[in-house]
């Protein structure tokens, strides 16, 4: 996987549909699931219908419901014509996104950049990032020819302990991490 270098930003999907007036489940992929309205109008993307689809939606209204979100779209009043839009991805544009504080990052700021300890070691690239009760980890894919014999390293992203630099100009984060761990 490389940088994300899209301004398009999945912060959610759209699930199946609910009742006969349109509605349609939403699963928010944001930190706080209700956040997920603060960003539209959404671009909805992906696959319906077996067609290649990108439009632009608005959310007439929206409420909880049991554990889940639900959402009504607007143009949508209709069981069949909500059934069109269920498995597309909900994006926004990353402009939208607040900005952080200088010790804040975004998931999507950080998956590509390569990885590199104290020593100067190159532990690989992060490919992702995995939420723990404890803390977010990177998921560091190692260089194909990695010394230790690693193809994967788990790194918690702890700053001033385990992450020491994220430097987004050189593309890299340095670590205080072994190389052989």
């Amino acid at each position: 996987m490389t940088k994300q270098t899209s301004d398009a930003l999945v912060v959610g999907h759209i699930g199946a549909v609910y009742g006969v007036k349109g509605w349609l489940k939403i699963q928010s992929f944001t930190e706080n699931p209700e956040d997920i309205f603060d960003y539209t109008p959404w671009t909805l993307q992906g696959n319906a219908a077996r067609q290649t689809t990108e439009e632009v939606v608005n959310v007439v209204q929206w409420r909880r419901h049991n554990n889940g979100l639900i959402a009504q779209l607007e143009g949508i009043n209709d069981r069949e014509l909500a059934a069109t839009k269920t498995g597309l991805s909900i994006c926004i544009n990353a402009e939208k996104l607040p900005e952080l504080a200088d010790d804040e990052f975004y998931w999507r700021d950080l998956i590509g950049l390569r990885v590199v300890n104290m020593q100067g070691y190159d532990m690989g690239v992060v490919e992702q990032i995995m939420p723990t009760a404890a803390n977010d980890v990177l998921v560091v894919t190692a260089n194909s020819n990695d010394a230790f014999g690693k193809s994967e390293r788990l790194i918690p992203f702890v700053q001033s302990q385990y992450v020491l630099d994220v430097d987004n100009e050189k593309q890299q984060i340095q670590v205080d991490w072994p190389a052989d761990f």
